[in-house]
Parts: C-alpha cells; sequence; structure tokens
C-alpha cells in the first residue's frame, strides 16, 4: 500500500470517528445541516394551534415533565397503549395527560418527517415544542440542547416514585427531584409551571371535604375560593373536571402562581406546602417579588431537566411516529 493510500484511508477513519462522536452529543445546533428548517417547522406547528387552543401550552408543558421524570427526556410517555403493553400512558397519575399535546407533537413529526425524514427524534419535537410554548404564552427563552434518541421502552412499572404527587411530603417530593439532579431552588422554580396549568378535583377534594376529623375543609384555603371549589367540584370529582391554577392569569406564564399562594390560592397540596416549608418559603416569595428572577430559575431548571438520563448514538431511535417503536 503506498503512502497516499494510506493518507486517503487514515483521513476518511478520522472524518467517520468525528461524525460517531458528534452524533451522540446534544448540541443547540444539531439539525442545522440535516433539518434546516425543523426550528420553523415547530414554530409554524405551534403558533395556529395555540391561537385555537389555549389548552397547548399548559398540557405540552406537563406532557414534557412527565416524560423527562420517567427514565430522561425519552418521548417513552408517547407511547400509546395501543401500540405496546403496559406502557408509560397506563400508569394512574397519566390517564389525565391531554390529547392535545399529543397531537401537537405528532403533527409536527408527520411535517418533519416530509421535509427530512427519519431524522428527527419524537424527543427532540416535545422538548423544543415545549419551550416554544412557555415563551409563545409569555414565558422566558431558554437554550434547548438537541440530538436525543427515542426511547426503547416504555414501562407503566417506572412512573411510580418519579412523578411527584401533589399529598406527598415535601422530603418526599424533594427526593424525587434530587434523584434527577435538581436542588430545591429548582424544584419551586418548576412548580412555576402551574402559572399555566389546571388540576382536576380529584387531586385537591380531600383540602375540600375531608381536610380532617374535625375540619372538613382546609384552613389555609381562602374560604371564598374553597366555597366555588366546593360547587365546581361536589359529586363531579370522577369525571375528572379540572380547575385553572392562577385564577388571575391562566393564559399566561408569569410569577402570579407564587404571589397567590400567600392568599391562600394554592390549588394542591405540595402548592400550599411551599409556602409553609421553611426550606420553600423563602424561594416562593423571592420569585413573588420578582418575576425576572423567577424565570431565570426557571429556565436554569428547565434546561437541567432537559438534558436528564437523554438517551443519543445506539442508545434509542428516531421513531417512524412518535406513538409508536420501529
Amino acid at each position: 500500500m503506498d503512502f497516499q493510500a494510506l493518507l486517503i484511508i487514515l483521513i476518511v477513519l478520522f472524518i467517520s470517528s468525528f461524525v460517531i462522536v458528534e452524533s451522540t452529543e446534544l448540541s443547540l445546533a444539531y439539525y442545522r445541516k440535516t433539518c434546516p428548517e425543523f426550528e420553523k417547522i415547530i414554530h409554524d406547528n405551534i403558533e395556529s394551534k395555540q391561537l385555537l387552543h389555549p389548552l397547548n401550552a399548559p398540557a405540552t408543558l406537563r406532557l414534557f415533565f412527565h416524560d423527562c421524570m420517567v427514565e430522561g427526556c425519552d418521548a417513552s410517555i408517547l407511547i400509546s397503549p395501543n401500540q405496546a403493553k403496559d406502557t408509560e400512558r397506563d400508569a394512574d397519575i397519566n390517564h389525565s395527560l391531554v390529547s392535545d399535546a399529543f397531537d401537537v407533537v405528532a403533527s409536527a413529526k408527520t411535517t418533519l418527517e416530509k421535509s427530512c425524514p427519519g431524522i428527527v427524534s419524537c424527543a427532540d419535537i416535545l422538548a423544543q415544542t415545549t419551550r416554544d410554548l412557555v415563551t409563545m404564552v409569555g414565558g422566558p427563552f431558554y437554550k434547548v440542547l438537541l440530538g436525543r434518541k427515542d426511547s426503547l421502552v416504555s414501562k407503566a412499572s417506572s412512573v411510580e416514585g418519579n412523578i411527584p404527587r401533589p399529598n406527598q411530603s415535601m422530603d418526599q417530593l424533594i427526593k424525587i427531584f434530587a434523584r434527577k439532579g435538581l436542588t430545591i431552588y429548582d424544584m419551586v422554580a418548576l412548580n412555576g409551571a402551574h402559572t399555566i396549568g389546571f388540576s382536576h378535583c380529584k387531586e385537591f377534594s380531600d383540602r375540600l371535604f375531608h381536610f380532617n376529623k374535625t375540619t372538613p375543609t382546609d384552613p389555609d384555603l381562602n374560604p371564598l375560593f374553597a366555597s366555588a371549589l366546593k360547587i365546581t367540584c361536589e359529586k363531579i370529582v370522577d369525571l375528572g373536571v379540572s380547575v385553572v391554577n392562577d385564577l388571575e392569569s391562566p393564559t399566561t406564564f408569569d410569577n402570579v402562581y407564587y404571589k397567590s399562594l400567600s392568599k391562600g390560592l394554592g390549588l394542591l397540596k405540595s402548592d400550599n406546602a411551599l409556602l409553609k416549608d421553611p426550606r420553600t418559603k423563602p424561594i416562593v416569595l423571592s420569585f413573588a417579588a420578582d418575576q425576572t428572577l423567577f424565570f431565570r430559575a426557571f429556565s436554569r431548571a428547565m434546561e437541567k431537566l432537559s438534558i436528564y438520563n437523554v438517551k443519543t448514538g445506539q442508545q434509542g431511535q428516531i421513531r417512524r411516529v412518535c406513538d409508536a417503536f420501529n
């Protein structure tokens, strides 16, 4: 073998190894060459949908959170129960996830497959769509690293203990977030998603009707607020009726959620606990007083959560459709 041939082989090997390394790392510009219209397609996909269906933003943000908290941000939550047995969507805590969010991701995937087939993962679509929707309703712009692969597994048994429940103690909640590399400060910031969120009656009905043996209604709830909630939720708890978490500006991402807690307007037991626990109360008050501070904290927490335990390289796949494995 002459020197020129050997040199060519070495160059090819070098380039190949570089490509492999590049493909296993997250990057802001991951699709710049392979799918240059990625960001525009995502934005165009959500723009009209959000205007017609304001529920898209909170529903998609909640879907993203439920995905990332279980085995990382890998689109495992998107697998339909019709396509596999006992998927994450079969877990009881995921039954209330709203179909609008799944539809938004599926719609973007369909368009992207026409433009750049087999290139963009559903996990990246969900992450980018969530950020764009948060920004669209007034929230902060934060960086979304790209290059995730879609999971090869989705199991209902993986969900319990990874997604916080509203009746858990503060110690339990802190531990759940800590296992994802998130601090108490991050946890309080992520709870700010409730500013555009909603909760189902069954998630807070105990505070209205069965708080304790001597006091049926939680005294920390604003009395007028509690009375209105009782009218809304009484006898129809099992029908999945929901109430917005932020009464003043439910469709705008702002810091009103934190201000509402001190007025007794926090729906969930876990919301109220944030104001009462000495570890979280100062953070709540600081976010209530300074929206810019909250936005910075939320952005940082979302950036951290979005790269938790992501699959790259050969750890996953690029699904052809988001609700089924290839």
